[in-house]
């Protein structure tokens, strides 16, 4: 029988030790790299949990179809109103628009109405929508309600594992996820382990989930996804040839996937080939037009001395911020640290970044706050911040390239150097627009 752990063996008496059934292929012994989309750096589950392919989207507008065609003939159905609301909140995943959500947000609470008792599905659909939104408070408290009302099911640990995670309350959120594979050892479940994983710098255990998560694929886009998460550890950890090889398997799985098409274009781009690469990028910003996809090709742009067709990447961005927020998608977070890499709107960056502080401390909040202390000049409080961020023993090369130029700001020469060096050892590519200014900086530091 194989068995895994959620907490690194570094911390074996916080939590259960989870036993897999036998045949299960997760060889996870000792195990974030998240959702501003996907694994480039380690990233939420709520950004890395759903595979944007254009099946899905096919398959999910007919089932959405389904359903509406029902509850015309059975407008008081609070089943079929709450996988509606689930549906449409998935689209708004698979198709980077925010529309979606207001249109889950009805169908749910139509769900409560009609049944308020024991709707474990419209909690749950409740639940994904908040932490999609970014209210990760809110969403912790539907996943709650659901867990309460099914504590045999699987589901509701993963809204609240995601929730706890983004607040930063990491024992609870890694006990959720045990719990939650304990009580069913699939795709979702895995892949959530793989991110607890690799949050706590267990990159080995995190790819041995995911190969356990292909192996109970129930279909080549699932199949595809777990791929491409294994490809994300890859290229995290600065194996261009083993990243490439997952990417292009996971394409192999589902062509209509974006997310390892936009993978290879950043590959394609650290290996210097920005024509092909600018080429990949619009080709997926045309399926599927994330900010992130949006962002890096920008940043392409940047580095390569384009800065007419830079700002229009950027022009492109604050439309699709407006969006989000019109939509109710707290993108605070990741407004401010764009703002900080790119000089502008610092003063307001730092507001934004304190309040998200204020209401949840993950790594990455940590981090961007530290971001923009730096830029604002406050490195003293800032390395403070960047230091909170390396706590879980994360591999993020970003972390320490950003507490390397803090460090470097306060006179700390020779730990801004070694932080330049696990930079560039972690991943010498970990950024379109840092990776040539890490470069440069080791060589002064």
């Amino acid at each position: 029988m194989t068995a895994a752990f959620v907490a690194t063996t570094a911390r074996p008496r916080r939590f259960r030790r989870l036993l897999l059934p036998a045949g299960a292929l997760l060889l996870v012994i000792g195990l974030l790299g998240i959702l501003a989309g996907t694994r480039s750096e380690p990233s939420s589950p709520e950004s890395t949990l759903a595979a944007p392919s254009a099946a899905a989207s096919d398959s999910g507008l007919q089932a959405i179809s389904s359903l509406q065609y029902r509850l015309r003939t059975a407008p008081r159905d609070a089943d079929s109103w709450g996988a509606l609301g689930s549906l449409y909140v998935d689209q708004a995943r698979v198709t980077a628009d925010p529309i979606w959500y207001g249109k889950a947000q009805g169908a749910l609470r139509k769900s409560l109405e009609l049944k308020s008792a024991a709707n474990v599905g419209a909690l749950i659909g409740l639940g994904k929508l908040a932490n999609a939104r970014h209210d990760f408070a809110g969403g912790l408290r539907w996943g709650e309600r659901a867990g309460a009302a099914a504590p045999g099911r699987a589901a509701p640990y993963g809204v609240i594992g995601d929730a706890l995670i983004e607040l930063g309350r990491y024992p609870e959120a890694f006990a959720a996820i045990q719990r939650m594979v304990d009580l069913r050892p699939d795709l979702a479940s895995y892949s959530r382990v793989s991110y607890a994983r690799e949050l706590q710098g267990d990159v080995a255990g995190a790819a041995a989930a995911l190969d356990g998560a292909v192996h109970v694929a129930d279909n080549p886009s699932d199949a595809a996804f777990a791929t491409f998460q294994i490809g994300e550890l890859r290229w995290n950890a600065g194996d261009l040839a083993g990243a490439a090889d997952a990417y292009q398997r996971a394409t192999r799985l589902d062509p209509t996937f974006a997310a390892p098409a936009a993978a290879l274009a950043r590959l394609h781009a650290a290996e210097a080939d920005v024509a092909g690469a600018v080429g990949e990028y619009q080709a997926v910003i045309a399926r599927v037009p994330a900010p992130q996809y949006v962002t890096e090709l920008g940043e392409l742009y940047e580095v390569t001395g384009q800065h007419d067709l830079a700002a229009g990447q950027a022009q492109l961005l604050d439309v699709e911020e407006r969006l989000f927020h019109a939509n109710g998608v707290n993108v605070d977070l990741e407004t401010s640290l764009y703002d900080a890499d790119h000089g502008i709107r610092l003063a307001d960056g730092l507001r934004r970044a304190r309040a998200e502080y204020a209401r949840r401390k993950s790594v990455f909040v940590a981090d961007a706050l530290a971001w923009e202390l730096h830029v604002n000049g406050r490195d003293a409080e800032a390395l403070r911040l960047a230091d909170e961020a390396l706590h879980l023993g994360t591999r993020s090369a970003l972390f320490h390239f950003h507490r390397a130029l803090i460090e470097r700001s306060l006179g700390q020469v020779g730990a801004a150097h070694a932080d330049l060096e696990q930079t560039l050892a972690i991943n010498p590519h970990f950024s379109i627009l840092h990776a040539p200014e890490a470069r440069k900086a080791l060589t002064v530091a």
